[in-house]
This record gives structure tokens, sequence and C-alpha cells, in this order.
């Protein structure tokens, strides 16, 4: 399992009736490694995990070993309600042949410190497959503590950590504090490069989705010591990366997506398609980007 590069938040794609269109998703991931992509994270909180039926996400997760084909490595979210669920979809997707799993606390309980590590020991022990936690406590309320990490570190299986959390500060201090037991890798989008200059060797990314090319070259950019280039591209990317951190980022991602020719905006309710402002003022930040879109060649 190779840890750095972008990994995009792939989209689940639907059809007219909002049933799970295959096909289409398929056509997603295919394009994103065709761009270049490092790695997908499949069923993440983009890929409308918590919006799919049990035997939905074991087609989806199908679909997309099939269509990549061990081109990139796979990473697939583990979002449930229970731990055992959680567990038994781990069992399930190495079963199927994901590479990696992206593992969240369970969804909607708040749990206290001693049942977050239970949570995450659980499902480790359900596959051999490497795990990166999830560390989102602005969406999910839930925050994974250094203090927690200590507690986990014995457990080989867990290598890496998507930290999300808005305060960058994070990443050094997770640096001083574990050294390199963890992986680092950036998971919001619009402190990306901040976290990539901190540690991070990855990023888990939404936008990449409708832009994957300037993703990668922003990431190798920031590889090869080139931080004139990664601001110039930051700098371009970050009205975008902006939506990221809103509440409605997967359908602002998806919108995205259908601007740019590489997917569809439909989204499953709870959530709805933008309408409106909100979704003139996407579409205009889209255009407007795709229309001063960098000139990769000189990064």
């Amino acid at each position: 399992m190779q840890w750095s590069g972008v990994f995009p938040a792939a989209t689940t794609q639907f059809k007219p009736d909002l049933s799970v269109d295959l096909e289409a998703t398929q056509g997603v991931l295919d394009a994103l490694v065709r761009d270049g992509v490092h790695g997908l994270v499949v069923m993440g909180t983009c890929g409308e995990n918590n919006s799919l039926e049990p035997d939905e996400k074991l087609r989806v997760l199908g679909a997309a070993v099939e269509i990549v084909a061990g081109r990139v490595p796979i990473i697939v979210g583990v979002s449930e309600m229970t731990t055992p669920r959680a567990a038994n979809f781990a069992r399930e997707a190495a079963r199927i042949g994901a590479n990696a799993l992206m593992v969240l606390p369970a969804m909607v309980y708040v749990p206290k410190p001693n049942e977050l590590e239970a949570h995450f020991r659980t499902v480790a022990a359900a596959s051999e497959l490497p795990i990166m936690l999830y560390n989102n406590p602005t969406a999910y309320r839930v925050n994974i503590t250094n203090d927690v990490l200590a507690r986990l570190a014995d457990v080989e299986t867990i290598v890496a950590i998507k930290e999300s959390a808005s305060d960058t500060r994070r990443f050094t201090d997770l640096r001083n504090a574990f050294g390199d037991r963890f992986v680092l890798m950036a998971g919001l989008d619009d402190v990306a490069l901040e976290g990539l200059m901190l540690g991070a060797v990855g990023w888990v990314s939404g936008l990449t989705s409708a832009f994957p090319r300037e993703s990668v070259a922003l990431v190798e950019a920031v590889q090869r010591g080139d931080l004139a280039a990664a601001l110039r591209i930051y700098r371009w990317f970050m009205p975008l990366l902006h939506l990221d951190a809103e509440h409605d980022l997967v359908q602002s991602i998806k919108l995205a997506e259908q601007v740019m020719g590489r997917g569809s905006e439909r989204v499953r309710a709870p959530r709805l398609p933008l309408e409106g402002e909100r979704r003139a003022e996407v579409i205009a930040m889209v255009e407007a980007a795709a229309a001063t879109r960098p000139d990769l060649s000189a990064s």
C-alpha cells in the first residue's frame, strides 16, 4: 500500500431514479485513474457511504475493484452505525479486493475515549487490511485525540490518519507525539497545502474529482520542493477548495463534476441538489476556475 500522492474522495453516481449507477461510477473512477491520481477513496463522505444500503456498498466496491484492476490502490470507507456492522463490512471489503480501509467512528453516537478505542480495535481485528483512521471532528463530532492514538499504537494495521481538523497545528502535534508511527494524510481541501508542508505525505481530496490534473500537479510540486509552483496552483484552486469545508460539500463537488463533464449532480436524500443562488454561485466558481486553469507545463 503506497500512501503518498493524491487520493480523490470519489463520488458514487446515481441514475435518474436514484438507484446506484455502477457503470457511471466506474466511469468516474476510470477517468480519475487515467488523469494520474495515485489512489482512490471509495464510499467516503463524498461517496455518500451512509446513503447506501449494505448490498449496494458491496456492489459499488466490487465495481470499483473491477474497473481499477490494480492500477492504483483502493481505500474503502467504513462508516456504520454499530461496531459489529463496521467489522462485518471490513471483512467483506477484504474479500472483495479493497487495498485498505478508511475507518470512521461509529455514526451518530459520540463515544467516550475507551469506546472509540474499542471500536477501532474491533474493526482492525476483522481483517488484515491496513487502516487509515478518519479524524473529522467538525463533521462527526468526534475527535481522535493523541491519547486515543497512543492507546492504538500497538495495533499494527492502523497505519495512517486522515486529518480533517481545520487547525493545522494538529499535523505538527501528531508528528511530535508519534514521529513516523502514523502516516499523515491531509483531509480538508482548503488547508491541504499547509498539511502537506507540515508532514502529510498525501492528500485525500474532494475537489480533485472535478480538477484531478491540477491536484496531482500541486502535490507533485510539493514533493519536489517547488513551493512557487505549488502556491500558484493552490491560490488558483482555493475558491473551490473552500467548498470542501461546507456542509453541502457533497452536492457542491458533484455539481462541479457535472459542470466539468465528469459526473452527475444527483444525490440521495436527505441531501438534495443545490438550487437557487447557491447553485448559481457554485457553477460560476467552477466555470471561472475552468477558464483560468494554470499552465501545468510550467509546474
